[in-house]
């Protein structure tokens, strides 16, 4: 068969993108049809090869390919596997010669497909998808290093009938597979000790932004000054509602990280998305600066092993900065690296760049309010991730909505409870907890060189 074309590859992905893991050691356990295999030993009176590196269990099993390889992409959580082995069904009395080999398995989200070559009485067929299947309910087993996949739903496609002469339907239920694969990871980049951001005292303005004239103003101005005109004071309430990014969410609560979202200090969820309340701060019509500070933390668990999370990561301390037309999303970060264990924890790291709206920051009724704003990943904002997304990934757009007038009225969301979407858990703690240092605090965990630093099978 031609080689296979990089399914894993981002689309669009550039050049700085993370690399891809390597896949090996892989088995792919599968028994095509039960079924089948006895009408080919029974009525048809034919034989079954498992040859090439592949081998049939005892007593008319299932097959098992193996020597499996492969790649896996961070940014996509795309798979592709190939497996040693070819399976041959052969008849003279029915008059068949099935033969399959180059088998792969190949994921994009929580759907994929089997695809071998197949040959039929002499006539080849390269890269067949034979067989669609279902991840979606799947729930891996891990540990040392590596993952197993029990028990995969499969189903017969149109190209599979077609391979198969019409013997089978399309949509024919075909016998369960089991993937196991093995993985490694790239070394991850070179920041195992963290030396974190200095952390002004409450600073409103990021430390990677030059003076833009008069600070925002702090507790500390004297309160008897009268403000200019221009200066519109400070926020009283406010709202932020992110996703962090939607893949990421799907990743660590899909079937390969098997994981959960917990959110807490006052994040709700809001739709798909989780809102980050209490904001405070300032705001500067005439200058065009903001300064927003939201409470709530966000924590993404999963990979557990052995009873902790290997997958660990919480972000609190959310800040949007606004001057010179300019945007920042800052955050305080803890991060626990997947190889050594130990915790990164980064104050006031600026996470994300904003893209802001063309026109004038202006208050209106009393309420500042930015929609569906583009973030992208900063190069800073890589560090809690462990290197899994480059610089420059589109995150989820970010809405928010302060106000400066204890009467004013800040938009209706869509409301929440605690949780996440996809979540199993609340805001309580579980085991492999955080408790480490900084103002997030906690462990997280983003894998050196990935999130988790194991291989995928969710939508990212």
């Amino acid at each position: 068969a031609a080689p296979p074309a990089a399914p894993l590859a981002a689309p669009g992905a550039a050049p700085g993108a993370a690399p891809q893991l390597e896949l090996k050691d892989g088995t792919l356990d599968w028994g095509l049809k039960e079924s089948f295999r006895r009408y080919v030993t029974g009525i048809a009176g034919g034989t079954i090869e498992a040859t090439d590196g592949a081998a049939q269990a005892e007593g008319n099993g299932p097959f098992t390919f193996a020597n499996g390889t492969g790649t896996y992409d961070p940014a996509t959580h795309n798979v592709t596997t190939d497996f040693d082995g070819t399976v041959r069904f052969t008849s003279t009395a029915h008059g068949f010669d099935i033969k399959l080999a180059d088998v792969k398995l190949v994921t994009e989200g929580t759907a994929g497909a089997i695809e071998a070559d197949v040959t039929l009485n002499g006539a080849t067929q390269d890269d067949i998808e034979l067989a669609s299947i279902d991840l979606a309910g799947i729930r891996p087993e891990t540990a040392n290093g590596s993952m197993v996949f029990r028990d995969i739903p499969a189903k017969l496609t149109a190209d599979g009938a077609k391979a198969f002469n019409g013997m089978y339907a399309e949509g024919t239920e075909l016998d369960k597979a089991t993937l196991a694969v093995a993985y490694s990871t790239p070394s991850p980049s070179p920041t195992p000790t963290p030396t974190p951001t200095p952390t002004p005292t409450p600073s409103v303005t990021p430390p990677t932004e030059p003076p833009t004239g008069e600070p925002t103003p702090s507790p500390t101005t004297t309160a008897s000054e009268t403000p200019p005109a221009s200066v519109d004071g400070a926020i009283v309430d406010g709202n932020l509602d992110w996703g962090v990014k939607e893949s990421f969410r799907s990743y660590v609560t899909g079937p390969i990280a098997n994981g959960k979202v917990e959110l807490g200090d006052g994040a709700k969820q809001s739709g798909a998305a989780y809102r980050f309340p209490e904001g405070t701060g300032s705001f500067d019509a005439d200058a065009r600066t903001l300064s927003a500070s939201f409470g709530g933390t966000v924590r993404f668990l999963g990979h557990e092993e052995a009873g902790a999370y290997v997958l660990d990561l919480k972000l609190g301390g959310l800040r949007v900065e606004v001057a010179d037309g300019k945007g920042t999303l800052v955050a305080d970060v803890a991060a626990k690296d997947r190889e050594t264990h130990e915790v990164a924890t980064y104050e006031d790291l600026s996470f994300a760049t904003l893209d802001l709206p063309d026109g004038e920051l202006a208050a209106v009724d009393g309420v500042v309010t930015l929609s569906a704003v583009p973030a992208t990943l900063t190069a800073d904002g890589t560090k809690a991730f462990g290197g899994m997304y480059p610089a420059g990934t589109d995150l989820d757009k970010l809405t928010l909505a302060v106000s400066l007038d204890d009467n004013a009225n800040l938009p209706d969301g869509t409301g929440g409870t605690d949780g996440a979407p996809g979540g199993t858990g609340g805001t309580g703690g579980t085991s492999g907890g955080t408790g480490g240092s900084g103002s997030v605090g906690g462990s997280g965990t983003a894998g050196g060189g990935t999130v988790g630093g194991s291989t995928a099978l969710a939508s990212t």
